[in-house]
């Protein structure tokens, strides 16, 4: 490795973490600078539904670590004080010290950006009224604790019926709240499920008695007294003492305009090895592409995981290595009441996103032997494959039960990173119990039936 004396790292969340933590392991004689411009270092959003639910009693645990904890390390850590201006060339920066006012500049030899991304809002009129908030960071947490147990607060409309607004949707309808979900799509979850998973989420969401609003187009907010009242779509109108914002993101990188080369909705622009167009600046996480293995291509697929494992290729190839990051399937999962399901790759509904062919077998288990009563665990299993049609390449799946059958996309994933086909997975050799799952796992099922479609077309 080529010698390297410092390292500057900004942002604090899962792709900076996983960066200081990395260069900590290779070398620790490194002197790191970590910045987080808010008052608080690390906190994980992927975590504040158990808070608001109350899972996780305190705020504070939500985050992979502590200004103490990382400067007993050799880290030196920089809280309220924000990085806001970039010379490449000179190989320095910025700093603005917020709690101070005082300004100063940083040498370093490697840059590693993590500027993540910042709650999209939509271009409407009288968003400026009180009580519209947003599902990120530490600061909107604790205000959005605080309107669960609001007894003024009982309308509460979700703007968006991603991951992030149904996750918002089911705590405020568990906490008792009327709640609406919107959102512009014809329904819920569509980058991650098909209908046929969709359907019976949305059922599940009215039966608890969410009011599910798909397909709408939002057109203002009006209020009363300065504080919302009401969401005005162009199919009708919601009562709403408080408003959930949760329609996407946008990358935080105007500020690095000038700086690295920006793509297409500001996403910075970076190699298979996390370098940007500047000379030692790395960049990860949510502002930027990921490598997509179901197409070989890239895309913006903004999961704590892909950021964590960018934030440790980037580190390894500051300090002088040379590893690509791995092409990611896009796996995650979620779970709505009662059902947990997970999905990873291409789905029916995203390939024309993707520009190919697709072709997916449906199956219906069960999580168990039918003779294991469903009062010891058993219960329906729904499962989806898809392939590539010409050659059986398997491009992604998607499950869901009220069992937690959700590790199973894992074996989905590695199995379109790996090039696997529809015949190669019809007898992969998973265990059975019957006390854990089927004689035939569920995805041996699904493989089989579609090998035998493929082999009916060929014939």
């Amino acid at each position: 490795m080529s010698e390297v004396h410092k390292v500057v790292v900004v942002g604090s969340s899962h792709g900076g973490y996983e960066a200081v933590q990395q260069i900590l392991l290779d070398a620790p004689e490194t002197e790191i600078q970590w910045y987080e411009k808010g008052s608080f270092l690390s906190f994980l959003s992927c975590g504040m539904q158990l808070y608001l639910e109350g899972v996780v009693k305190d705020v504070n645990a939500v985050r992979y670590a502590t200004p103490e904890g990382e400067s007993a390390k050799g880290v030196h850590v920089f809280v309220q004080q924000e990085i806001t201006a970039i010379d490449a060339e000179g190989h320095s920066v910025h700093v603005v010290n917020h709690e101070t006012g005082e300004e100063r500049d940083e040498s370093y030899d490697k840059l590693i950006l993590s500027p993540g991304a910042v709650p999209a809002q939509i271009p409407v009129e009288g968003r400026d009224l009180k009580n519209i908030y947003a599902m990120r960071g530490r600061d909107w947490a604790i205000k959005l604790k605080a309107a669960t147990v609001n007894p003024d607060i009982n309308d509460v409309v979700v703007i968006g019926a991603g991951y992030i607004g149904i996750e918002a949707a089911e705590v405020f309808a568990q906490a008792g709240k009327h709640v609406t979900v919107i959102d512009l799509a014809d329904r819920i979850l569509p980058l991650y499920l098909d209908s046929e998973f969709t359907e019976p989420l949305t059922a599940s969401l009215e039966q608890h008695g969410l009011t599910v609003a798909t397909g709408h187009s939002v057109q203002r907010f009006e209020g009363q007294d300065g504080t919302i009242s009401k969401v005005v779509t162009d199919k009708g109108t919601f009562d709403a003492d408080l408003v959930i914002e949760s329609a996407g993101v946008r990358a935080n990188t105007e500020w690095l305009k000038d700086v690295v080369k920006l793509g297409e909705h500001g996403l910075i622009e970076v190699d298979d090895y996390q370098a940007t167009s500047a000379p030692d600046i790395y960049a990860v996480g949510d502002a930027t592409l990921v490598k997509f293995a179901p197409t070989g291509g890239y895309a913006h697929i903004a999961l704590a995981t892909n950021s964590r494992r960018q934030g440790r290729i980037a580190a390894r190839n500051a300090l002088g290595e040379h590893i690509a990051f791995p092409a990611v399937s896009g796996s995650s999962a979620l779970s709505v009441f009662d059902y947990k399901f997970a999905s990873t790759g291409i789905k029916d509904s995203t390939a024309g996103t993707y520009g190919i062919e697709t072709k997916s077998v449906l199956v219906k288990d069960t999580y168990r032997p039918p003779f294991v009563p469903d009062t010891a665990g058993n219960a329906e299993v729904l499962f989806k494959l898809t392939f590539a049609p010409e050659d059986g390449r398997i491009l992604g799946a998607q499950i869901m039960s009220t069992q937690d059958t959700t590790a199973n996309i894992n074996a989905i994933s590695l199995a379109i990173q790996q090039h696997v086909t529809v015949d190669q997975l019809a007898y992969t050799d998973f265990f059975f119990q019957p006390g854990f799952d089927r004689p035939w796992n569920i995805m041996n099922v699904a493989a089989q039936q579609a090998a035998r479609e493929l082999a009916a077309v060929k014939d």
